[in-house]
């Protein structure tokens, strides 16, 4: 997942699994002239949603190994990256990077939304689980995609 690495590779580069925000921004920024200083605060925003960093006091901590990701020589990442996702598109990556087809997913979870009533985010985190794939921090948020359907 490219968010993942983009998010990973300050850390690499500095050898640490805490950095201040502003060094986070430097790095992705100039030293690696991936994203502008505003782009580079907004993936902050994006990847904190997503559950990647944590800010503190003492600025930002990865959730997750750096040391596990690895960053292409090659490697740029796209700007969609800096939208926010929404849990389907969320579950949608976690079940392709998990090998399975996109066109697969997407055919099942439609077929579950169906067949069941659920939400599109309700029915990606119950076709994830069924698959096996770890979808636990995406299933608050198809729950409130359903609490705000009924309240709506």
């Amino acid at each position: 997942m490219s968010l993942r690495v983009a998010v990973a590779a300050p850390f690499i580069q500095n050898g640490t699994r805490r950095l201040k925000e502003n060094e986070f921004v430097v790095a992705l920024s100039l030293d690696r002239d991936w994203f502008s200083p505003d782009q580079a605060t907004r993936l902050i925003d994006v990847a904190t949603g997503e559950g990647l960093l944590e800010r503190g006091d003492d600025g930002l901590a990865v959730t997750f190994d750096p040391g596990e990701v690895t960053v292409p020589e090659d490697f740029a990442p796209d700007e969609d990256l800096l939208r926010e996702r929404s849990a389907f598109e969320r579950v949608l990556d976690s079940l392709v990077a998990e090998g399975t087809a996109k066109q697969e997913a997407v055919g099942a979870i439609n077929t579950l939304q169906q067949e069941l009533g659920l939400t599109i985010e309700a029915a990606a985190v119950v076709y994830a689980r069924r698959e096996g794939v770890d979808v636990d921090e995406l299933a608050p948020v198809a729950r409130d995609a359903v609490l705000d359907t009924e309240d709506g």
